[in-house]
């Protein structure tokens, strides 16, 4: 994007790799949420990704949650076995 400088550009990635949402930055700044996802891309290198990042989070709050609900099925399980 010609008309947005890199300074810009750095700020918007640097919003979104602290936790902003892509769309919220997007309405913010008036830049496509297309355009920020081909930035952080690039700023990717050999680090994971925001966007894998935050799946990989996500998962790892879905997995939280079903070990905590089995947890708590065996914990039941157990004292009506006794």
């Amino acid at each position: 994007m010609a008309g947005i400088s890199k300074e810009v550009k750095e700020e918007i990635v640097s919003k979104v790799k602290s936790g902003a949402k892509v769309v919220d930055v997007s309405k913010d700044y008036g830049v496509s949420t297309k355009t920020i996802y081909y930035w952080l891309r690039g700023k990717a290198n050999s680090e994971a990704s925001v966007m894998e990042v935050r799946r990989l989070r996500k998962e790892n709050e879905e997995l939280k949650a079903i070990v905590g609900a089995l947890t708590m099925d065996l914990t039941k399980l157990k004292k009506e076995a006794r």
